[in-house]
């Protein structure tokens, strides 16, 4: 986003964006515990700032993340419980997940191995050449935008984490690495406001969001 502050701590509606997500996987009975995987400078500022002060009974850990997503992932991944059967894994800077989406990716999971969240593509996909002139159009019909939550059985997202450390795999999301074992993952339809917030102006999608939810709300 171009500040100092991560973007997980960023003020959505007062609050951090972390917390926005945190308060779905608290007040659901499908979570049983959650690790968060925060830059090392953060730890300390995490626990202090959002997890006492909001009561988030079950943040367990708070580790050191990566450099990249995909380490940071690994990172919390090897402080998850043994007896642990389904690892959801989400992104901080999507505040608005849903309970539904929450149970949903994790019955799914529990049925085929792994889920995900997802949208299908309503926009026209345009294929372009290095010489940024059009080569083809994609049909678009089997065509979704993965999102987050994704839920994995655990030993399957731990051999996709092996997998992808020793091949020197880069993924941008832990689908993709499970995928690569050959194993399926089956879908959920997430929702258009389930954005991730990468860049400034997604600030102000997200504000406006919010703003709608809690008409709906009233």
């Amino acid at each position: 986003m171009g500040g100092t502050v991560p973007k997980q701590f960023l003020a959505l509606g007062g609050l951090p964006l972390l917390v926005h997500a945190l308060r779905v996987l608290e007040a659901s009975s499908a979570i049983h515990g959650v690790i968060l995987a925060v830059p090392q400078t953060e730890r300390e500022y995490c626990l202090d700032q959002v997890v006492v002060p909001h009561g988030f009974k079950k943040v367990s850990k708070i580790v050191a993340g990566g450099e990249h997503r995909q380490d940071s992932v690994r990172h919390a991944l090897a402080e998850v419980d043994r007896e642990t059967e389904i690892v959801l894994v989400h992104d901080a800077v999507r505040p608005f997940l849903t309970e539904r989406m929450v149970r949903e990716v994790i019955e799914q999971a529990a049925k085929h191995g792994a889920a995900i969240v997802a949208i299908p593509v309503r926009d026209t996909v345009k294929q372009v050449g290095a010489d940024g002139a059009i080569e083809r159009t994609v049909d678009r019909r089997h065509l979704w935008l993965a999102q987050t939550p994704q839920a994995f059985r655990r030993d399957w997202l731990e051999e996709a984490h092996r997998k992808a450390k020793l091949e020197a795999i880069q993924a941008t999301d832990d689908a993709h690495l499970v995928e690569l074992l050959g194993r399926r993952v089956a879908l959920v339809e997430g929702s258009g406001e389930n954005i991730k917030v990468t860049r400034p102006e997604d600030m102000i999608i997200a504000e406006a969001i919010l703003a709608a939810r809690s008409k709906r709300e009233t």
